[in-house]
């Protein structure tokens, strides 16, 4: 199982390897991604990312998260979602998703 590389990137278009689809926004992880619909949870990006958003990824047994704020760093991430997975024992990473992505490279 390999960690799918993001081959392109810009304003709401993700592509993915290993994937057929373009994503606006996306969770990616060893072996697979998704689309990720912010209304699923009801995260806004002035509310920041919730714990139910990650909660998916950190139960697939990842040892670092990393959270991408948005190309123009717009979307938060509050410091209860961090300490929710470091209390799993999650390193977190919380940069802007261009730098997420050339991280992951």
């Amino acid at each position: 199982m390999a960690f799918p590389k993001v081959v392109s990137l810009s304003w709401g278009q993700t592509k993915v390897q290993g994937s057929t689809s373009t994503y606006k926004d996306c969770k990616v992880w060893w072996g697979g991604s998704r689309a990720w619909d912010l209304r699923e949870t009801g995260t806004e990006h002035s509310l920041g990312v919730q714990p139910t958003d990650v909660k998916e990824v950190a139960e697939k047994g990842v040892q670092t998260l990393v959270i991408g704020r948005g190309m123009s760093e717009v979307l938060k991430v509050p410091p209860f979602t961090v300490e929710y997975l470091e209390k799993q024992g999650i390193d977190v990473r919380v940069p802007q998703t261009e730098q997420a992505v050339k991280g992951s490279e």
